[in-house]
């Protein structure tokens, strides 16, 4: 007997991300030196406070289930980071703890969508977000953003997208991939839109609210707009400005029946999340906040690094991120060109393919955050790979035959 899967599975694609990090890993295993841009991972350990409060819980017999809300002492202090740096308030019975943020967005669509809803989603996106939308039965609605309005979606833009089936617009602000920060004046011409459509939600995922750069502060759209708060979702975790992405603790805030609905699907699921985890995150909350400043005063050298070494590349146009730790080059003249080997560049896909085996250099395609003539490169990674990274680009570059312009 064969085992029949189900149609939504068989229409569910692999994570982009994690399938080029697999690439990756699977040529280093061979034997060959891959200089890695792809997966959105924090190089540094986990700062040494956290790892000693885990230590120290799991000593004290910290090793057994917990709620599936999550245990109290992290989602307080959840509440008060929400309150004091975001100016939202929420008590902790209105925030669950996950498995990372991920599993969140999954849970918070699997508890709202029925058949046929849709879910607006600006483009370029993070690549799991169509996908999540649809293994829990909804459509996802692509709206593509240009680099000319920041990669950002404008009010006209959402209003002309909103249909009788419209249930969530879900914004990344700051953006993975381009690192784009929602402006207080942006957030409020979208909220009022979204007073005009009282059934559409707002899920906000602000999981690279830390890592910024040249002072610019993430918003968070309840905080600005009050009104959103019984129909927005925060969405955030520990993963990235804290370095913690394998101890994957997550968190939603938001009204008391969805976060209940949530943690029903997580009884039923994952029970909780790991308990020395969430105690460490209670560390990290609450403990010194150096580590983190320090990691971005890192991350922004690598950054003017990167983006001063890709704008010197032939065809390649790259602006600075507000924040997170990917830059997001248009490489669209670069289409077209023909290989030294007399092969024709025809995508973003061919280019990201010819870059892994002309240069040994992996890096993320547009096409797969729903912007195509793109690339997204992480500069989470050490300053000699960028160098490197940036010199083997312009070897494999340089030999490329650039299409002829009118």
């Amino acid at each position: 007997m064969t085992i029949s899967l189900s149609n939504k599975i068989r229409q569910l694609r692999p994570s982009p991300s994690i399938a080029a990090k697999q690439r990756v890993n699977e040529l280093q295993a061979q034997g060959r030196r891959v200089l890695d841009f792809c997966l959105g991972e924090p190089d540094f350990d986990t700062p040494a406070h956290i790892i000693e409060a885990a230590i120290s819980a799991m000593c004290s017999g910290d090793t057994h289930y917990t709620g599936s809300q999550g245990i109290p002492a992290l989602r307080r202090a959840i509440a008060d980071k929400l309150r004091q740096q975001n100016g939202a308030e929420y008590d902790p019975s209105e925030i669950v703890v996950g498995i990372g943020a991920k599993q969140l967005i999954f849970e918070v669509f699997a508890a709202s969508l029925s058949e046929g809803d849709e879910v607006i989603i600006p483009a370029p996106c993070w690549v799991s977000y169509p996908d999540i939308v649809k293994v829990n039965g909804g459509t996802p609605v692509i709206l593509p953003c240009t680099a000319e309005t920041g990669f950002k979606l404008s009010a006209p833009a959402l209003e002309a997208a909103i249909t009788p089936r419209t249930r969530w617009l879900v914004i990344n602000s700051p953006s993975n991939p381009t690192g784009a920060v929602y402006t207080r004046d942006e957030w409020l011409a979208l909220a009022e839109v979204l007073e005009r459509h009282p059934d559409v939600a707002l899920m906000t995922d602000e999981i690279y609210e830390l890592v910024s750069y040249d002072g610019i502060r993430n918003l968070t759209p309840v905080a600005v707009a009050p009104a959103l708060r019984e129909r927005c979702v925060i969405i955030n975790g520990l993963s990235k400005a804290y370095a913690m992405t394998g101890w994957r603790v997550g968190y939603a805030a938001g009204p008391a029946p969805l976060i209940a609905a949530v943690t029903k699907l997580l009884g039923q699921s994952t029970t909780c999340a790991c308990a020395f985890a969430q105690t460490a995150a209670v560390a990290a909350l609450t403990g010194p906040q150096d580590p983190v400043a320090e990691m971005n005063a890192i991350y922004a050298e690598r950054r003017a690094l990167l983006v001063e070494g890709l704008n010197a590349l032939p065809g390649v146009t790259c602006t600075a991120p507000d924040a997170a730790f990917y830059v997001f080059p248009d490489v669209s003249a670069l289409i077209g060109a023909r290989t030294p080997e007399g092969g024709v560049i025809a995508s973003d896909l061919d280019l990201v393919g010819y870059l892994l085996e002309a240069a040994s250099v992996a890096v993320m395609d547009g096409t797969s955050y729903g912007s195509p003539g793109f690339l997204r490169l992480s500069f989470a990674t050490d300053t000699d790979t960028i160098r490197e990274g940036l010199s083997a680009m312009r070897r494999a570059l340089s030999a490329l035959s650039l299409k002829e312009t009118a």
